[in-house]
């Protein structure tokens, strides 16, 4: 190609892309704000996230404006971000397992053996039962708590693709139900109270 030639493709070219040039700022911003890469920690989301054979931190692509579009986007099984009902500033990663309307039957240390969903509301628990601060210790938690849903892990790679699902909530089932009232009982019988009168664990 003659240098005549590529002296009148550039102009040709440096208009298509300066549209592109202008827009892509915004794009990139919006992308950021509603698509999120998140690293999760703790393990109360094992084993389907930070599984024990994993030697890294998982990290997620949290979809931000399902959410902000319609709250009933969300479904039991989603595995969401929410703010903590007993402090804002702390985030956790929990699954929602019911609904408004929806009867759930607890696990300890709640106070009650089941409890119906109010309006508005979502029961999130952990996948990991004995390593979770979930809804089974602070109750139903506003819909509008929740900031993003998991839609795809992007790290470590031997894991990327959509979040796997639970096939069966195994505390519902009686061998857990039994380990987790064993459990307590042991931690009440190893309570010990101290001069002040506070109990503790």
């Amino acid at each position: 190609m003659s240098w005549w030639s590529r002296a009148h493709i550039l102009p040709h070219f440096l208009r298509n892309i300066k549209p592109i040039l202008y827009w892509s700022p915004s794009v990139l911003y919006l992308t950021s704000q509603l698509y999120l890469p998140i690293q999760i920690s703790g393990r109360s989301m094992q084993p389907t996230l930070n599984p024990d054979s994993s030697p890294w931190r998982d990290i997620g692509i949290f979809d931000c404006v399902s959410g902000m579009i319609d709250r009933h986007t969300y479904r039991k099984g989603d595995i969401v971000v929410l703010r903590s009902p007993d402090n804002a500033k702390h985030k956790l990663v929990k699954r929602i397992v019911a609904l408004e309307g929806d009867l759930v039957h607890t696990l300890a240390p709640y106070p009650e053996s089941a409890v119906r969903i109010p309006r508005g509301h979502v029961w999130v628990q952990g996948d990991d039962p004995f390593h979770s601060d979930d809804s089974n210790l602070f109750g139903p938690v506003p819909a509008a708590l929740i900031e993003s849903r998991l839609i795809w892990i992007v790290w470590p790679l031997p894991r990327f693709g959509r979040p796997p699902k639970r096939t069966s909530d195994s505390r519902n089932e009686g061998i857990y139900r039994y380990a987790m009232s064993t459990f307590q009982k042991d931690r009440t019988r190893s309570a010990k109270v101290t001069f002040d009168g506070i109990v503790k664990y």
